[in-house]
């Protein structure tokens, strides 16, 4: 080493070498060559002339940085996959419409094995509880996911394609919103009147998204289980007497045919699914794999098969995710199609689907009104599905068409209108009961269903209300009590069916979604009168008719009851009225009256062998007259709504995000494109 008083005195001397090596004397030389494996032999030389220690540090370090940057990756992982979720849903958003509460189409959990303290029911079997601690028992929370892949399924569109350009949704947003007012109700729904899934072009299906803000799981109540057992004493009879047959004869262990499709069975599914009972369920699937055939030559009922057979399967593929539901739904919406084949597009009632032909009742040409108002939402929502916009635009031409007809008084509606000319028949009859009683029910539920665009539907709903006001309230002596009674040609009678009790849950769910609060008056109103129908009956059920006393007389209860009208069919109006009341109000006595209602059913109706049957005399304790009969919708209705009644979980199909069919088939609010 030199100094640096050496390398001050002296100039630094250069000297330069030049050696010229052609190319193959370097190669040959074992010479540097700019290879790959040339640098590989190069560094690997220098990393063994390393010591041991200055590589086992070298080892350490790598291994360390390695380690932090997983740590580093799952930490900030989660944060950035929100701030990218929320980022894409901020891209996805529509302009806000306000009162309208957006909702997915959503999918349940896998059902579990219902728990809760058995107590005096001991064959049930106890709860496994859920993985996820998170998850609630069976279906309690919406969760969003894929089919079953074990079925084939078309290719279905992405979610995103619904959403319109960035453009155009600034252009909707600063469009003036139509504004339907109603006596202090002011409705502010999208401008656009046409049904929003007549612009789908592809299937849709449940979209594959996490849950956002899972709560924790909402315990069964004793309640609940008590409905479970009644479900499971009537699945009994049914799968050991009438298995694959429409309904149970519990008293003579047989059954009875109506369209030989399987309805208990069908009608049951999603109720099965809703109660955790996965057991019973998954047996139940299997019919519908292997036996459930409708290519048979058959009449059905245009009506009962679309919203006990299509509703009950599409609602079950939105609960379960299985397409073999949706393909069969399918199936029989197709069959059912030859029904619309008439003059005025007013659908014949009956329809063969296996020869694909249809036609009205041997007695008459008329249609009843509430059958041909009643079947949209179901239609609708296998147009959306499939991307087929062939069914709903049957069933929105008969909305369309009754929407212009002449005939109505005040928004009410005869009960009877011709497929041939598509005019109304026998008017000036006006009932909210039998056979007309859903029109004005699906009238609010296709305005929710479609994300309230739909104003027609809105404006007849709303003056239909109005007329029932006008025209059919009355109270009774002589506790004055509001029920709703019949016109016919200018004269009013006292005379209310069951089936009305449906009224007070609709106007519920109109009022929670916006419509005027005197709507909950009137609901509270009513279905106080139909828990009295039910307690001033010396069985404590209703019957299927009843006849109000508008005079105060000595020792005359409110309700009076003619000997042709006091049978009990296992209905379920009043537990569904019930239902939406305790959903959105709260208030416990919902809940009383309701198992009141329960444990009459099982003490007057119960069959020990299995099943539950419809009585003729509720008058008679001692001799209610069994009729040996189980409808199918004391499965698919009456105990669902008994199990939601008693739920304290309000995501235990959620009013925001499902809609009911009349025969209580949840199925889901659509997401507006």
């Amino acid at each position: 080493m030199y100094s640096a008083a050496a390398a001050a005195a002296s100039p630094p001397r250069r000297d330069f070498i030049s050696v010229a090596l052609s190319p193959e004397e370097a190669v040959g030389a074992g010479g540097y060559n700019n290879s790959k494996a040339w640098r590989r032999r190069s560094w690997w030389r220098k990393w063994k002339q390393l010591s041991r220690l200055q590589r086992s540090i070298i080892l350490f370090l790598f291994a360390f940085l390695a380690v932090c940057g997983v740590i580093s990756y799952t930490s900030m992982g989660e944060p950035w996959k929100s701030l990218t979720n929320k980022s894409l849903d901020d891209q996805r958003t529509e302009p806000e419409i306000p009162g309208l509460k957006l909702a997915n189409p959503a999918v349940l959990p896998a059902p579990q094995k219902a728990d809760a303290n058995l107590g005096d029911y001991p064959e049930l079997s106890p709860q496994k509880p859920p993985k996820p601690p998170h998850v609630r028992r069976g279906p309690s929370n919406l969760q969003n996911k894929p089919p079953r892949r074990d079925v084939r399924l078309k290719p279905r569109h992405d979610t995103s394609k619904n959403v319109e350009e960035p453009v155009q949704a600034d252009k909707e947003e600063k469009t003036e919103k139509s504004v339907i007012s109603w006596r202090g109700a002011v409705i502010e729904p999208d401008q656009s009147t046409e049904p929003p899934s007549i612009k789908i072009k592809e299937p849709e299906k449940p979209l594959s998204v996490e849950v956002e803000d899972q709560k924790e799981p909402v315990p069964i109540t004793e309640r609940q289980v008590a409905v479970i057992e009644a479900f499971r004493h009537a699945w009994k009879g049914y799968k050991d007497f009438a298995w694959g047959h429409d309904e149970l004869k519990p008293l003579s262990k047989s059954y009875s045919e109506w369209f030989g499709l399987g309805l208990t069975l069908i009608d049951a599914l999603d109720t099965m699914w809703i109660l955790g009972l996965k057991e019973e369920f998954e047996e139940a699937r299997k019919w519908v794999a292997n036996d459930l055939v409708f290519d048979k030559n058959v009449d059905v009922n245009l009506f009962e098969s679309t919203i006990r057979i299509l509703g009950g399967l599409l609602s079950t593929y939105h609960l379960s995710g299985d397409s073999l539901f949706l393909e069969k739904a399918k199936d029989i919406g197709n069959r059912l199609m030859p029904a619309f084949k008439t003059p005025s597009k007013i659908p014949y009632s009956d329809v063969n689907i296996g020869r694909g032909t249809a036609h009205p009742p041997r007695w008459t040409s008329d249609s009843t009104v509430a059958e041909v108002t009643s079947i949209q939402l179901e239609f609708r929502e296998l147009s959306r599905l499939t991307g087929d916009e062939k069914f709903q635009k049957a069933v929105d031409e008969v909305m369309k068409h009754v929407h212009t007809l002449s005939g109505k008084n005040d928004g009410l509606v005869p009960m009877f209108i011709n497929t041939n000319s598509g005019q109304f028949t026998h008017l000036g009859v006006y009932t909210l009961g039998a056979r007309a009683d859903s029109y004005y029910e699906y009238l609010l539920k296709q305005w929710i269903q479609g994300g309230k665009k739909e104003n027609e539907l809105l404006e007849d709903y709303m003056r239909a209300i109005e007329g029932v006001k006008k025209h059919l309230l009355q109270r009774s002596q002589p506790k004055k009590l509001t029920f709703v009674g019949e016109l016919a040609h200018g004269h009013f009678s006292a005379k209310m069916d069951h089936l009305v009790c449906f009224l007070p849950g609709t106007l519920a769910l109109g009022a929670h979604n916006g419509l005027t609060a005197d709507h909950m008056k009137l609901a509270e109103a009513l279905i106080e009168t139909c828990y009295q129908m039910y307690a001033q009956v010396e069985t404590g059920l209703s019957p299927e008719i009843v006849h109000f006393n508008l005079h105060a007389q000595k020792g005359h209860k409110d309700v009076e009851i003619k000997p042709a009208d006091r049978h009990n069919l296992l209905r379920p109006e009043t537990v569904e009225s019930l239902f939406y009341m305790y959903r959105f109000t709260g208030d416990k006595k919902y809940q009383d009256w309701g198992w009141e209602i329960l444990q009459n059913f099982n003490k007057y109706t119960r069959v020990p062998t299995g099943g539950y049957t419809s009585i003729n005399n509720v008058q008679n304790p001692s001799n209610p007259e069994p009729r040996d009969k189980m409808e199918s919708f004391f499965l698919g209705e009456t105990l669902k709504y008994m199990f939601l009644l008693f739920s304290d979980d309000i995501d235990l199909i959620n009013l925001d995000k499902y809609v009911f069919n009349t025969e209580a088939h949840p199925l889901p609010i659509w997401v507006p494109a």
